[in-house]
């Protein structure tokens, strides 16, 4: 059954005329009634509601921040740099 809009909006037409009747008379104890039902649900759900329901490995896992303190940071030894003249024993400096 293949329908194209015209024809499913001719069949929807009854069920849209009722719930704008719904809407028209009730409206406001519809509304009421959502917010009490999505409050409810909320606080089922803050509560753990949906980790209940799962089976197997619940691992719960608490974020936490460490502080370790490090020891102060000793300065390097400064480089010391020496220059050592080599002289070679030629024969003339030799010879005094």
């Amino acid at each position: 059954m293949n329908l194209n809009p015209a024809e499913l909006l001719k069949l929807l037409n009854p069920v849209f005329n009722a719930l704008d009747g719904l809407i028209k008379n009730y409206g406001v104890y519809l509304y009421l009634g959502f917010v009490w039902l999505a409050l409810l649900a909320i606080a089922w759900i803050f509560s753990g509601g949906l980790r209940r329901r799962m089976k197997g490995n619940a691992v719960t896992v608490i974020p936490c921040i460490i502080f370790t303190m490090q020891p102060p940071r000793q300065p390097e030894p400064p480089v010391v740099d020496i220059e050592v003249e080599q002289t070679w024993n030629d024969d003339d400096e030799s010879t005094d």
